[in-house]
């Protein structure tokens, strides 16, 4: 993606017809929804043009039922979607999910008012603009646990965004849906159609209000069966088809050579209860899952164990954005924690200490009410922006909130090995088996190695924060401030900051070098401040080790193919805010779930990427 590909948001006219305000594509030239009634039309072309009533219904317990869009437009397709699924969803564990593509989303503001239209989706849309994402480019998870249902909208050129994502599951049923192909043709192009089918499997399904030649030749060259049902009031014909697997084909199908399913409550066992282990346990559990997280001593005793955390991200160019792990990180990581009472909103100025100019122009890239030229309430001679969206989160708090969760249990044990036998996998200490899983996460930072063969290597960094008394002028609670290290309130009466950063040290004990350390970072930016702070030796602080990969990505997957043990380790200092994200494609690839990043990132974070060279996948086309 380059730099003209940077995300807009569209550019609408408004067109009031009977009474109804239809948004109209100045980009397109064409109208987001039809002038008769595009919710009946949704309901008639995509709902029932792919049988959802039925096929939702009869979904099994724990079965996951994936819907693809070729364009998100006004989410109404989706919102509608949504509606069905509350009308019919069978009283299980099933999970529908739905995945769109969009080139230029509306802005929130347009959003709201378009969809201000249909007054019986208004709290389904509500919580959508709850979550609607910044116009950044990448993939947004949106997740609505208690609706079990989740959307991944995925900002950019469809050409572009459907050739990158992985086949980590099958999409059944396709909206085939944007302006019409003579509006815009790149989103009917044979390379957009090729992959709409590499991402399907024999029994998928396709709809659509259009019925043009391009479309038709596209899917029938994969032997995909089409029918042309009556389309919607004056509209003529629609398009239906299916993807029939051939009478002599003996072959195993995609679906079966991708992954396998396990409709089931699975038995998850999540051995090192950090951030890495908690998140985890949380997006297991938000299935349906029964988790139990094993720690040698108690939960947080290693480096998540601070005070306080600080989601502190280092943004990229934004053309860089789609697959940039740390602003896709950020952007989920803020979602996520909103969930729980352990995170704090705030905002950080961030003070640039080189590449000054680099840091600047992100002003000029990103969202201008994310970040800004404004400054806090510390001054400094330093160059410095200010991102309004970020937080803080309480390690403790947290883990006491996820632990409550009536699926989430958590023993004292040292697992010392793991052995697989049939579709388990046993978990022994040096003296008995204690328990038996489904599928493990090994989450132990370094100490994960004893657990496998050829463990990639992790380098231990030392970080020491510390926290010192500043009733003399407290910070404001929604201010933080980064410059190498940081600063934050870590409390009404205590200020928070930090932090040393000693590669290839395991020493833990807390020491006044650190905090001198720690002193002179904040001291370089804020002098006069600094000043006031009372000596280092009444200081306290915590020491811990982080784990780092020797190129910086963190260790995700399986370390074998087919196993059903997984790690999750080398998140550095940036583990609060990796964790939420990585859990999320670490559950997609265990359970055979769509997968929140493209292929290419993926393939980034494989564990087996030190023992060889993992190359993606080639595109799946076998047309008939």
């Amino acid at each position: 993606m380059n730099v003209s590909n940077r995300i807009q948001t569209a550019e609408l006219d408004w067109e009031l017809i009977d009474g109804i305000e239809v948004p109209i594509s100045k980009q397109f030239g064409d109208v987001y929804f039809s002038k008769d009634n595009g919710l009946l039309e949704t309901r008639h072309v995509f709902l029932n043009g792919n049988d959802l009533s039925e096929r939702l219904t009869n979904l099994k317990d724990f079965e996951y039922f994936s819907v693809g869009e070729t364009g998100f437009g006004t989410g109404l397709n989706i919102l509608a979607l949504w509606q069905l699924w509350q009308q019919v969803r069978p009283d299980n564990q099933s999970h529908l999910h739905a995945i769109s593509v969009e080139k230029f989303p509306l802005s929130k503001a347009d959003l709201i008012r378009a969809l201000n239209v249909w007054d019986e989706l208004k709290p389904l849309a509500d919580q959508l603009i709850e979550q609607y994402p910044l116009p950044i480019a990448g993939c947004h998870r949106l997740t609505f646990p208690n609706e079990r249902f989740s959307i991944d909208l995925w900002l950019g050129d469809a050409q572009e965004i459907f050739p990158s994502m992985a086949k980590t599951k099958a999409v059944n049923a396709w909206f085939l849906d944007g302006f019409a192909p003579s509006c815009n043709p790149d989103m009917w192009e044979q390379n957009v159609l090729n992959n709409i089918v590499r991402l399907s499997d024999y029994g998928s399904t396709f709809s659509s209000f259009s019925v043009a030649g391009v479309l038709k030749r596209g899917l029938k060259a994969h032997g995909i069966s089409i029918s042309r049902p009556r389309g919607f009031r004056h509209k003529r014909e629609m398009l239906k088809a299916i993807w029939h697997p051939p009478q002599s084909d003996d072959e195993p199908s995609q679906l079966d050579q991708v992954y396998s399913l396990d409709e089931e409550q699975q038995r998850i066992a999540i051995i090192g209860a950090g951030i890495a282990g908690l998140t985890t346990a949380w997006a297991f559990a938000a299935r349906g899952h029964q988790v139990t997280l094993y720690e040698q001593t108690e939960a947080l005793s290693g480096a998540s164990g601070n005070p306080l955390a600080l989601l502190n991200p280092k943004l990229c160019p934004i053309e860089q954005s789609h697959e940039h792990l740390m602003t896709l990180s950020w952007q989920h990581a803020l979602n996520f924690y909103k969930n729980f009472q352990a995170f704090r909103s705030l905002q950080i100025q961030q003070i640039a200490l080189k590449n000054a100019d680099e840091l600047l122009d992100l002003v000029n890239q990103y969202p201008a009410d994310v970040v800004t030229n404004t400054t806090n309430s510390l001054e400094t001679a330093n160059s410095s922006v200010l991102l309004t969206e970020a937080g803080s989160v309480s390690p403790h708090q947290l883990r006491n909130e996820i632990l409550q969760h009536p699926l989430i249990d958590l023993k004292i044990a040292n697992i010392t090995a793991l052995v697989s036998f049939e579709n388990r996998v046993q978990l022994q200490t040096d003296y008995e088996v204690i328990a038996e899983a489904d599928h493990v996460v090994v989450c132990c930072a370094r100490e994960s190695a004893a657990l496998f063969e050829n463990y990639p290597q992790l380098k231990p960094i030392r970080g020491q924060v510390s926290w010192v008394d500043n009733t003399f002028a407290p910070l404001p609670l929604n201010e933080a401030y980064s410059y190498g290290g940081y600063c934050m309130q870590l409390d009404a009466s205590q200020m928070i900051l930090g932090a040393s950063f000693y590669p290839n040290r395991e020493d833990q004990d807390v020491l006044l070098d650190d905090h001198v350390h720690n002193f002179e970072l904040i001291h370089s930016v804020f002098p006069e401040y600094a000043q006031q702070l009372p000596s280092t030796s009444t200081w306290q602080g915590r020491a811990s080790i982080r784990a780092q990969s020797l190129d910086y990505f963190p260790l995700l997957g399986k370390m074998q193919e087919n196993s059903r043990v997984a790690t999750f380790a080398g998140l550095g200092s940036k583990g609060f805010l990796f964790a939420p994200l990585c859990s999320e494609i670490l559950v997609a690839q265990m359970l055979g779930e769509a997968c929140p990043v493209t292929d290419r990132l993926l393939q980034k974070l494989n564990p087996q990427r030190f023992q060889k060279k993992v190359k993606p996948k080639k595109p799946y086309f076998k047309p008939q």
